[in-house]
């Protein structure tokens, strides 16, 4: 399908009636126009309208573990080839985890997400999960995702046993820019982590950085290979180049505009997933953040790993000025929205 002519209403409702979006016409987006832009998120948000209303879902990160990671992720400020002045500390106490839980809760968020930096989760990081997720389940109407690195089947297995909803793993880049950002695992490291993860009957959240040097090609690509890999929950972070990492001086030609067009393509590409604008919103998208959602349904509130996010009160304010309901279930009456 060219859209070279066709509009890109007309390519949305192709999408709609089940039209796989192609490289090209990913390509198409990233490359349209500025003139074209409010087109393009027009048709996205007719994506995602039929799909999610005009909800909104709220997550929010708890960095349950900082720093101290074995891994050279060159974006990363936990890894070990970071110079960056972070917080390092083991897995939180029980009183800190549960209290992180509080917070979400009164918060109206759907997903808190438990996050370590680490190659994978060791026993006593694992036994520590599985205590903890029960007590925040049981008190807190919350979903639980779990972010622990590398995955084996029997740890996914236990992680289903103990009430974890679904586990976020990122596969970052497009195959072929992997290791580019990596060295120390591969990018079929991370595909095998996300196959234990859906045999053992969780769901999955997966997604990426824009930013890191990648062509527009391997943006496309990614939000393919997660259409592929049938991902529940899609989070898109735009690089926060941290002073210390390898990665410090790129991202700067991230425009906003561009941005949006990023977003629109991963809404195109993945209609009926949940699209999350994720790290990075504030400082690349900035006075365009509401426009943001008219292709994702989602975001995180408050901070992420190691660096500070908006602040929740300007998040919820600018939820009410788009008309948008924050919601905590995957049932959407589209016809009222």
């Amino acid at each position: 399908m060219s859209t070279t002519t066709l509009s890109w209403s007309a390519l949305a409702d192709e999408v709609l009636r089940g039209h796989q979006l192609t490289v090209e016409e990913g390509l198409s987006i990233l490359h349209s126009s500025d003139d074209e832009l409010l087109d393009v998120m027009s048709a996205a948000f007719k994506i995602r309208r039929q799909h999610f209303g005009k909800t909104v879902q709220l997550y929010q990160l708890m960095n349950a573990k900082s720093g101290l990671c074995p891994e050279d992720c060159g974006y990363c400020s936990q890894s070990k080839v970071s110079d960056a002045e972070i917080p390092k500390y083991n897995f939180l106490s029980r009183d800190k985890l549960m209290e992180g839980a509080k917070v979400a809760a009164e918060r109206n968020v759907k997903t808190y997400c438990i996050v370590i930096s680490a190659r994978g989760p060791n026993e006593r990081e694992m036994k520590a999960v599985e205590t903890i997720v029960p007590e925040i389940k049981e008190k807190y109407d919350l979903k639980i995702c779990a972010c622990l690195g590398l995955l084996s089947s029997e740890q996914a297995d236990r992680l289903k046993a103990c009430g974890v909803d679904r586990v976020n793993h990122n596969v970052n880049t497009s195959a072929e820019y992997y290791e580019k950002i990596c060295s120390t695992h591969t990018y079929e490291d991370r595909i095998g982590t996300l196959s234990a993860v859906r045999e053992a009957g969780l769901e999955l959240c997966s997604g990426g950085i824009v930013g890191m040097g990648e062509s527009d090609a391997d943006i496309v690509k990614m939000a393919l290979e997660l259409r592929e890999l049938g991902v529940h929950s899609i989070p898109v972070n735009f690089l926060n180049p941290i002073d210390g990492t390898p990665l410090q001086g790129l991202g700067k030609d991230l425009s906003p505009r561009q941005c949006l067009r990023i977003l629109a393509v991963y809404r195109f590409a993945n209609p009926t997933s949940e699209l999350r604008i994720a790290g990075g919103r504030e400082i690349h998208l900035r006075s365009l953040q509401p426009m943001g959602l008219y292709a994702a349904n989602s975001i995180f509130l408050g901070d992420y790993l190691t660096t500070p996010g908006q602040n929740a009160d300007d998040d919820y304010r600018m939820l009410e000025d788009l008309g948008f309901t924050v919601t905590k279930t995957e049932e959407v009456s589209v016809g009222s929205a």
